[in-house]
């Protein structure tokens, strides 16, 4: 059975080219667009950064998700999402410098709560004040960032360390034991930073004078049908390479279930979120609507939709294209692609505010697509693609969805 993965020359080569454009727009952003327009910039860089952190997140959260689950149909393929998760030290090192910069230097531009004298004479600022500062925010940033770090590098290492023990009952018993553990301590963290303060914190209080308690659901579901996709997609490609022989339609199929189960509740919570502001109508509430619904930012408010929903609805109806290689990877790609341009026009209409072609915004995306290659792709040679030692590969090999 082919089990060790080795890096193509050409993957290898598409991940360094894509990453040397995402710096050279890095370049071109920081000396063509001026003082001026430096806020677009950070904003970019904030917007590209926090939704790669967080879909690579979501692998942690799958296995830990389907672990607590008692879910076998993964286990033939766990050592892909694995394999993902250890992008978030990485990419979490980089946003946690993106939004220290931003802190540190004061970026009112981008967080108007920064601004010490603004937050004087505004009551709503001043209210939130005691989570809206400086200190809070980079304390909360450390610790949460560095619990996610800790959490995936642990379970990887317990999944590689588990391929050197013998299949006895215990030791079954154990494998089953100590990952349910981790994976309950994981998914409390994730409930209460990815699914509630995290999104808020660090995208909502972009437009401070504005909440929602969707805000946190919507952010997570964005982000997980996202991940969701970038595991089908990495399954697909060590498919068509000859990896993964015990990995079939059913695995994919399941894949693509989720996907599209998770598309509809992305489009509930979006639906719901905009209906029951539209419909009370308070000043206080509309003003985050106004530039995305009936502002510049209209056609990208709807396009969203039209991507991330009317798509992936029609598209994974059919039993067959959950099933068919080729039709899966064109709809996870478009679906990752539709969320990030969900969490552009989170970020853009409260920063730099005007509509422009996402020139910048798209370069420093490839550059992190090239990153996520180049991690990925670089942690799949370091163990075998199968965890052979698992208690659940039987019921996974023999999986039917």
């Amino acid at each position: 059975m082919k089990d060790q993965f080795v890096v193509p020359a050409r993957l290898k080569t598409t991940s360094f080219v894509l990453i040397g454009i995402g710096l050279l727009t890095l370049l071109i952003g920081y000396f063509a667009m001026g003082d001026e327009h430096h806020t677009r910039f950070w904003a970019g860089l904030l917007q590209n950064s926090s939704f790669f952190l967080l879909v690579v997140l979501a692998s942690t959260f799958f296995i830990g998700a389907t672990t607590l689950a008692h879910g076998g149909w993964q286990v033939a393929f766990r050592r892909v999402p694995e394999a993902i998760s250890m992008a978030v030290p990485w990419l979490g090192g980089i946003f946690f410098v993106v939004l220290l910069v931003l802190i540190l230097g004061k970026a009112g531009n981008i967080y108007h709560w920064l601004d010490k004298e603004h937050v004087a004479h505004d009551p709503i600022l001043s209210w939130k004040a005691a989570f809206l500062n400086p200190t809070f925010f980079i304390v909360a940033a450390v610790i949460t960032i560095g619990l996610w770090i800790l959490f995936t590098i642990k379970l990887r290492n317990m999944s590689i360390e588990e391929d050197g023990w013998d299949l006895s009952k215990e030791n079954g018993k154990r494998i089953l034991w100590r990952n349910t553990v981790m994976c309950g301590g994981f998914v409390v963290i994730y409930a209460l930073s990815v699914g509630s303060t995290t999104p808020w914190l660090w995208l909502m209080s972009i437009d401070a004078h504005w909440y929602s308690t969707m805000y946190s659901w919507y952010t997570f579901v964005s982000s997980w049908v996202s991940g969701i996709s970038l595991i089908a997609l990495w399954l697909i490609y060590l498919k068509r390479q000859g990896y993964l022989p015990l990995v079939n339609q059913e695995h994919l199929h399941d894949l693509g279930k989720l996907a599209f189960g998770f598309s509809v509740f992305w489009t509930y919570l979006w639906f719901s979120q905009y209906m029951l502001i539209w419909y009370a109508n308070m000043p206080e509430e509309i003003i985050y609507f106004k530039p995305r619904v009936w502002g510049e930012w209209r056609p990208i408010f709807f396009l969203n939709l039209l991507i991330n929903f009317i798509t992936p609805l029609l598209f994974l109806m059919s039993k067959d294209n959950k099933r068919n290689w080729s039709s899966m990877t064109f709809i996870t790609v478009l679906i990752i692609a539709g969320h990030w341009m969900d969490f552009w026009q989170m970020v853009g209409p409260g920063t730099y505010q005007h509509l422009v072609f996402p020139w910048f915004e798209l370069g420093v995306g490839v550059g992190f697509v090239g990153l996520i290659i180049f991690l990925v792709s670089r942690e799949l040679t370091k163990a075998p693609l199968v965890p052979k030692n698992h208690p659940y590969l039987k019921e996974s090999i023999i999986h039917q969805s």
